[in-house]
Formats: C-alpha cells, structure tokens, sequence
C-alpha cells in the first residue's frame, strides 16, 4: 500500500501556484482575487471557507468574505452575485454550499458570471468540460486529476467506479476519467443511491473513487487487492479526541481497505486538501483571463 498524500502535493503545487500569482501581480498591478459568500453559520461551511482564505493569503492571492445570514432572502444574495460579477477587481466568486432551503441553489449558481465561476458549476463551464474545452474544472475533480498526475498514476485502460452522482464530485469525476486525456481514457461505471449491489461493481474497479457522504460505506470486502482508492467523504462527527471537538472520517473504511489497496487517500490530508489547489488553480486561470 502507498500512500496518496494531499498534504506533501498540494504543498508542492502551492509552491508553483505562488510563483504564478507573483506573476500576475507583476502583469496586471494586483493580486489574484478570490471573493467567497457564506450564508448561515454551519460548522463544516465555516471551517472549508476559513481554509479557502487562509490558503489565498499563503499563495499571495487577495481574497474577501461576505458574511450572510441564515435567513438572508434570496434576491439580497443575487443582487450581492450581480455587484461581484461587475466588479472588475475580481477574478473568482464562490458561493459555500449548502444553502438554506428557501434559497435555490441553482439560481444562484446560474446567476454567478461564467468566468467568475471557479467552483466551475456554472451550466456553461460544465458543458465546456463536457466538450473537453479549456475550463473551470471542478474543485475536488480537478484536485483527483491533480494528485493522479503527480503520482504518475497509469489510468489508460482501467475500469473506474464512481460511486455518487452529485454535480460536485460524482457526475464531473466520470466525465474527466471517460476523457482522452491523461489521467483519463478510462472505462467508467457510476453508482449512486438506485445501484443494485455496489459491491459487485465495486470489487471489479481497478480505481475507486467514492464520493457518498456515508461513513465507511466501502469495506475491505467490496475492494479487490490492488486497486487504487479514492476517498472523497468527509463525515464530520463530535468527538472529544480532538481539539476543534470533532472528527473527519472518509467514505472508505480505511484501516481494513488499504492493507488491499495499491494506493489510497487518507480522511485527512487526501483529497480535501487537493480541492483547496483546484480551486486556486482555477483562481489563476480566472486572474490571467486564459478561458474568458
């Protein structure tokens, strides 16, 4: 078993990306600027935006935070959207999800500007991914082809089960890895909820990606010896073991599956970590006009 340590490469990358915002500075007499919107005070929301931040300051992005909340109504927050997206000082908008039901989250998504949208979940970025365009890759899907590549992961020919739809990991993820690209040119399975029997197409996956928001839904019994996994769940639990009185624990059972496993993510400093490089990346890409 090896390990897929987020840690050791989004430092790595961050390193780069720290040069490149140096260069931007120099280009066009600012920083990158990353703008984040959170609505309500829920734990996981303020603990993911509070990284976001800290991670811009360390690469030399600027980055600014609206608070909002809980009961904010709907127009307020679109009419925040509109202000950003004229706003010519900056480059990325992200809205923290989830939002409180009587806000529809599509609507806010679709009101971000396209080319501000560098959690890349904007109808138009998804379609351009789709049509293997320059775009806004999603955050955490792009931080999987980034830990994938860096590691020199051959993913040419292999069967890749996603486990999870959602428009945030799940249904981007089995899009990159069906791609002719590198990583990519997989044979791709999706499961979800209506899946009869995971099991039997988990077992046949020469790469695992689980993004099911259930704590150790895959156990060493639903993986074969040697396959690669990838652990996109973040389950937050209370507990007094720690300092900020809660625990993470990802969707794999990881001290029975990675005996079996030829490389896993650990739950944390896997893939969490990689999603804040994606979304920086997108954040420069955003900055040096290079798709807009």
């Amino acid at each position: 078993m090896k390990l897929l340590d987020g840690k050791y490469i989004s430092e790595k990358l961050k390193k780069q990306i720290t040069l490149e915002a140096g260069e931007v500075l120099r280009n066009i007499g600012r920083k990158p600027h990353l703008v984040a919107i959170l609505v309500g005070a829920d734990g996981a929301s303020e603990t993911y935006v509070a990284s976001k931040i800290r991670n811009c300051e360390q690469v030399g992005f600027k980055s600014t935070l609206y608070r909002y909340q809980a009961n904010v109504t709907e127009a307020k927050l679109l009419a925040k959207i509109e202000e950003i997206n004229d706003d010519t000082e900056v480059d990325g908008l992200l809205v923290q999800l989830p939002l409180p039901k009587h806000i529809a989250t599509t609507k806010v998504i679709e009101t971000i500007a396209p080319e501000k949208d560098v959690d890349g979940f904007h109808p138009i970025n998804l379609g351009r991914m789709q049509s293997n365009l320059l775009t806004y890759i999603p955050a955490t899907p792009y931080g999987i082809l980034l830990m994938l590549d860096a590691y020199q992961i051959d993913t040419v020919g292999k069967h890749c089960v996603v486990i999870g739809r959602s428009h945030i990991v799940g249904s981007p993820m089995s899009v990159l890895m069906a791609r002719n690209t590198n990583p990519g040119n997989c044979t791709v399975t999706i499961c979800h909820s209506k899946t009869p029997d995971i099991k039997k197409f988990s077992l046949d996956a020469d790469i695992l990606i689980v993004a099911i928001g259930k704590k150790h839904f895959i156990t060493a019994d639903m993986v074969k010896e040697g396959a690669i996994v990838i652990d996109v769940g973040m389950n937050r639990e209370i507990s007094t073991e720690t300092k900020s009185g809660y625990k993470l624990y990802g969707d794999v059972d990881f001290d029975h599956v990675a005996p079996k496993s030829a490389w896993i993510t650990p739950v944390p400093g896997g893939v969490g970590l990689m999603t804040i490089v994606g979304l920086l990346k997108n954040t420069l890409l955003a900055a040096k006009k290079s798709i807009y």
